[in-house]
């Protein structure tokens, strides 16, 4: 592993810069909305990242409900923070495309609304694991990552089957997009796609460690516990009577 991610951090490195470059200066200007419209290399990707982030995120706490293995518990974790990352970029990029296009910066549309939602569950997923210490935080923090996984579909085909302001899918439900868009729209999510899982190498290893340091520290004031002996004083000695 020590040797696997300094390479995956130069090959990410060289794929983001790839990656910005046919976005900007490669792909095509949408003729319609402009330049603007490049954000849709950032704002696409970043949410399809998400997606997977959080799906892997359920399938980790479910291992953990059924066989209570911590490095299942760590993975879900790490992929919900880094998810959350993701989703943070999608909801900032999103009104800084829509401001100039549909002329506000939000709408209650569904998409939107389901797409904040989803944040807010995994906001709260975090805020659990951050700040409760009991023993059944990881347990309940998996039922939270199983509601909240139920959200992505709804997210995701919310304009199948919902007149929104947000636009029509351009992959599949009958949308098109030029082929030189969608070479660098999957040129973008390769790119997303390995910085996310840069992100959760170092963070998994980060959380190991910190979960072996906590473990040792209990092991260490356990032992102390149980090393230690109390010294009970014994009762006083009744005086001796003089005999008359």
């Amino acid at each position: 592993m020590k040797r696997v991610l300094p390479i995956l951090s130069v090959l990410t490195a060289l794929l983001l810069a790839y990656a910005f470059y046919q976005a900007t200066w490669v792909a095509p200007t949408e003729r319609t909305m402009g330049d603007v419209q490049r954000i849709f290399y950032y704002h696409v990707p970043s949410a399809w990242t998400a997606f997977i982030l959080f799906l892997i995120n359920l399938v980790a706490s479910v291992i953990y409900l059924i066989r209570r293995n911590t490095k299942a518990d760590a993975v879900a974790l790490v992929s919900a923070e880094v998810g959350v990352v993701f989703c943070t970029v999608v909801l900032v990029t999103g009104p800084i495309w829509a401001r100039p296009v549909w002329g506000i910066w939000w709408t209650w549309d569904i998409r939107l609304t389901t797409t904040l939602v989803l944040w807010l569950i995994y906001v709260s997923y975090l805020v659990l694991r951050r700040f409760s210490d009991s023993s059944q935080t990881p347990k309940l923090a998996a039922v939270l990552a199983i509601f909240g996984a139920l959200d992505v579909p709804l997210v995701y085909f919310s304009i199948w089957f919902f007149r929104t302001q947000h636009p029509q899918p351009v992959i599949g439900g009958g949308g098109s997009i030029d082929p030189r868009m969608l070479h660098v729209l999957l040129i973008n999510w390769l790119a997303f796609s390995c910085l996310a899982l840069l992100i959760c190498c170092f963070r998994y290893r980060l959380e190991m460690l910190q979960r072996e340091v906590q473990e040792a520290e209990a092991m260490e004031s356990l032992s102390d516990v149980s090393g230690s002996v109390i010294q009970v004083p014994k009762p006083a000695s009744p005086p001796n009577k003089v005999a008359r």
